[in-house]
């Protein structure tokens, strides 16, 4: 029952990170009207931006205070992905409106593969292992030999996305007051 209990709680664990990133699919898709495949692979170069940052904020300046860093970083990474998202627009997405379907597909994908081979060409093929930041655990229940663990980063995830997907089905955020355009019938 133990190994049940785990998993329930890493699955709505991984569930809130998929929702939050379907939250911005979603979203875009309603803004531009297209779907946008590089959206993941934003998110992945997002997640480089933080880590770096991190590293630089902790390692190099010398900031003690993690909550401190984390607040820093965050800023840093919003940043530097509304910039890389601005630029993919601009470059990739904008020039192709107007155009056959197809096209700007074709585009979001191939925004996809260029993202995904500049992070393993900046950063290499190989998997590096990192320290996780919040660590803590809570024991839930150790019946059996095996252990139900809650951790901080677990926690901070669920609380997240939350607000998040209240936030995004607020009745101004619904699909009747969207500014994108209406599929044409074909």
């Amino acid at each position: 029952m133990e190994v049940f209990f785990q998993q329930l709680i890493n699955g709505v664990t991984l569930g809130s990170i998929y929702g939050l990133i379907a939250i911005g699919y979603t979203m875009v898709f309603g803004i531009i009207g297209m779907v946008n495949f590089s959206h993941g692979d934003v998110f992945m170069v997002s997640t480089f931006i933080a880590l770096i940052a991190l590293m630089v904020l902790t390692t190099w300046l010398g900031v003690g205070s993690i909550l401190i860093a984390l607040m820093i970083v965050l800023i840093i990474a919003m940043v530097f992905t509304s910039l890389i998202s601005w630029t993919i627009e601009r470059v990739a997405y904008r020039p192709l409106r107007g155009s056959f379907r197809l096209a700007p597909l074709i585009s979001a994908i191939g925004m996809s593969i260029v993202l995904s081979n500049f992070v393993q060409v900046a950063q290499g093929p190989r998997n590096k292992a990192i320290d996780p930041i919040l660590n803590n655990v809570f024991v839930l229940s150790a019946a059996g030999g095996y252990q139900v663990t809650l951790s901080y980063k677990q926690i901070l995830i669920v609380v997240v996305t939350v607000p998040v997907s209240r936030t995004a089905r607020w009745p101004p955020c619904s699909a009747s007051t969207s500014t994108a355009p209406s599929p044409s019938p074909s």
